[in-house]
């Protein structure tokens, strides 16, 4: 169940607490006694069947109340009501395959903002990421893919391509070059200081490196590996699964072979620096192609059911 709340302008009192009165994913109504400020309106209150909340906020932007009120939705969490739970057997669909398109455009704008948060932590990750690659040590590897925020912008590239948003693939692509070009700017500075100060040498580099030399050795497993993270990313991101996320995080080598790449540069090692870009890049069309179709499944499943709630309703 989602819970939503209501600024609802006088002129639109009416006709929004008629349709939500009709609505039968909508339970559990209250109208605040009084009025509110700053939009001036009435607060209403209520709950909604996640299947069908999509399909609300769509018909209540038709009403206009994007402009002149206020809609804030929120996950309701345990919800215990007879109501709500004869509403969710009646709303066709499946709660865990309902995706609110508006969410996850929020979410992604926000996670593909170029900010100098985002930047630091591009750049702190590849750091990490470059002291794994030249002690070999896979748990700095995994720590810097943790850290590293470049799913958001991937994300947004997805989302932006099924929704048809330009405006926002552009902000995505731009948070996504400028971040590992930030990145990789910055750990080869840091490569370089470290060696000065005999903490990082070109021996470490060149010597074998088992446990991470599949970053910059890239086969077959590396496209299989990046698509089904994208469709488990989308799905995770859809579905607000935010372990299944983490999950992601750490399946894929984008920082890695970013920080690896810059290492190579600043040694001189084209081999592994051309090794690692190419890894890169198949990392990240990897999780754009999967993730995107992932969306687009979704979206038209989530639309046949609407169709098919038509039909029989």
């Amino acid at each position: 169940m989602m819970h939503l709340r209501l600024i609802v302008p006088p002129e639109s009192e009416q006709r929004v607490r008629e349709h939500l009165d009709s609505s039968p994913g909508v339970v559990h109504i209250a109208v605040l006694a009084g009025s509110a400020s700053r939009p001036e309106g009435r607060v209403i209150l209520c709950d909604v069947v996640r299947e069908a909340a999509e399909e609300l906020l769509a018909e209540l932007r038709a009403l206009g109340l994007d402009q002149g009120g206020v809609m804030v939705m929120t996950d309701a969490g345990l919800v215990l009501s007879e109501q709500a739970d004869r509403a969710e057997a009646e709303t066709p669909g499946e709660g865990a395959d309902a995706v609110l398109w508006e969410s996850v455009v929020g979410i992604t704008h926000e996670e593909s903002t170029l900010s100098g948060t985002y930047l630091t932590f591009m750049s702190v990750a590849t750091m990490l990421a470059a002291c794994g690659v030249l002690l070999d040590n896979s748990i700095l590897i995994v720590g810097a893919m943790v850290v590293g925020p470049d799913f958001g912008p991937l994300a947004g590239v997805c989302v932006a391509i099924v929704r048809r948003l330009p405006r926002a693939m552009l902000r995505s692509l731009t948070a996504l070059v400028a971040g590992f070009l930030a990145a990789m700017a910055t750990t080869w500075l840091f490569t370089l200081l470290m060696d000065g100060l005999g903490l990082f040498t070109r021996a470490q580099f060149e010597a074998p490196r088992p446990a991470t030399a599949f970053i910059w050795q890239p086969d077959a497993f590396s496209v299989v590996v990046a698509a089904l993270a994208g469709i488990v990313g989308m799905l995770s991101l859809t579905s607000a699964k935010s372990a299944a996320l983490v999950g992601v995080a750490i399946s894929v080598t984008t920082v890695p072979a970013a920080a690896n790449a810059a290492v190579g540069l600043a040694y001189g090692a084209v081999d592994q620096a051309w090794g690692s870009f190419v890894q890169l890049g198949i990392n990240l069309a990897g999780i754009m192609i999967s993730g995107s179709a992932t969306l687009f499944v979704q979206q038209r499943m989530q639309d046949r059911v609407r169709r098919r709630a038509l039909r029989t309703g």
